[in-house]
């Protein structure tokens, strides 16, 4: 055989040899991408599986979410090893006294404030013996970063008046205009918090209004418990939370600065829910208006002083369940800061400051129906008694961008206006 015919043959072989390889190649390949999305799909149904109890009932609120009403033993929080054998304290052993009316008529007509519900109540109710929790779907879970990570905070996500080093409070982009007492021990914390529909300038940023209960340092031991309203561009600090951009009611809790203990709402084995009426992360309505009606809701956390648990009261009507008190070191006893206020995020993603509002959009000083609001706020002392805060201070990072007024009356007690619009000439 000539050289040149032994060199055609030896090609054809190398090719063919080559062709085979690289054929194997991609199929190994297509295996290889396919093992992590298929490992994922896996890791999210179990997840959805152990988030999504068996319902009693469904129902379908206007906002498309779905409200299962779940048999009250059979909610997320008795996945926790601590809570298998767990009684469920169906009431509290005493509430605090001086609770505020709020039915009162306040004494000045433009000061009149409206009731709130669930959007969800207008096409069902659940069963008594049963809780309703908002169903988490697929997009919800694949939204976030990690499956693991559903439902969480990110680290850093909390304010810390007077630091000596601002930088590191706004580190994560997170901005505040709190109220705040803290010197004391504190055993609760009640507030009536006006509700608004922010505008939300891009995703991964959000705005809330919320009460902080906390003990511990701000370190990487922090004890949060948190409840208020909260409203996101489709993402919030875990940017998966409910894809749409409703105010809506939530809580927290944390035990280690928010690196792996603690969850939103009902996310995670910790909070117990006694109360078949409100769905924790569920949309609030209606909210406030510029210039028009006024809505609220009065949220009220307190530690029974028999059995030791985190009790939340959501409006005079509903309380809503407890945070047993094993799952925190330092609120085990008592608070030691009580915190009020507004929380963003300003990713500052072309190098301004964002224009995500804060409560409505308005800089304090605008007053009633256009400036946000928290009226009537408490703390709960030793005795078990709702007193007025003492030496209550305000924090802000940037005034200019929002901002908090603190002010008292018969009808408000202490209250505060606070927010604004972020980016605006002042606050570039």
């Amino acid at each position: 055989m000539g050289a040149a015919a032994r060199f055609s043959s030896g090609w054809a072989t190398t090719r063919w040899v080559l062709a085979v390889f690289f054929f194997w190649s991609l199929i190994s390949l297509s295996c290889a991408i396919g093992l992590p999305a298929s490992r994922q799909k896996l890791e999210v149904q179990r997840h959805l599986k152990r988030l999504n109890k068996p319902a009693v009932k469904t129902i379908t609120s206007p906002d498309g979410d779905i409200i299962d009403c779940v048999h009250i033993s059979h909610q997320p929080a008795f996945d926790h090893p601590f809570l298998k054998d767990h009684k469920i304290q169906m009431r509290p052993s005493t509430q605090p006294e001086g609770i505020y009316d709020e039915n009162v008529i306040f004494s000045e007509k433009k000061e009149r404030t409206n009731p709130i519900t669930q959007l969800w109540h207008m096409n069902g109710r659940c069963p008594e013996g049963t809780i309703p929790i908002r169903r988490t779907k697929k997009d919800d879970v694949l939204r976030a970063s990690s499956v693991k990570r559903y439902g969480k905070k990110k680290h850093r996500s909390f304010p810390k008046p007077r630091s000596a080093d601002p930088d590191l409070i706004n580190e994560s982009g997170h901005q505040h205009a709190i109220a705040y007492v803290e010197g004391d021990k504190y055993y609760g914390a009640k507030a009536t918090i006006n509700v608004w529909e922010p505008k939300i300038q891009q995703a991964n940023e959000f705005s809330l209004s919320q009460i902080w209960v906390l003990g511990g340092s701000f370190g990487e031991d922090l004890n949060s418990i948190e409840a208020g309203w909260q409203n996101m561009h489709d993402f919030q600090v875990s940017p998966d939370l409910y894809g749409d951009n409703n105010t809506r009611l939530f809580t927290y809790w944390t035990s280690d600065a928010y690196q792996a203990t603690g969850c939103y709402n009902l996310l995670c084995s910790g909070f117990i829910q006694i109360n078949s009426e409100i769905a924790m992360g569920a949309s609030i309505s209606p909210i406030s208006a510029y210039r028009s009606s006024q809505y609220d809701i009065s949220i009220l956390v307190w530690k029974d002083p028999k059995e030791g648990n985190w009790w939340m009261q959501f409006s005079n009507d509903y309380v809503l369940g407890y945070w047993p008190s094993f799952l925190f070191s330092y609120l085990a006893d008592s608070a030691s800061m009580i915190e009020w206020g507004g929380e963003v995020v300003n990713s500052e993603s072309d190098g301004r400051h964002t224009s995500t509002e804060m409560g409505s959009g308005r800089f304090p000083e605008d007053g009633f129906s256009k400036s946000s609001y928290f009226r009537n706020i408490q703390v709960v002392d030793s005795s078990n008694n709702l007193k007025a805060p003492k030496g209550l201070g305000t924090f802000t990072e940037q005034s200019n961008c929002y901002d908090v007024q603190t002010g008292s009356n018969d009808d408000w007690g202490h209250y505060f206006y606070f927010g604004g619009p972020g980016r605006n000439p002042n606050c570039p």
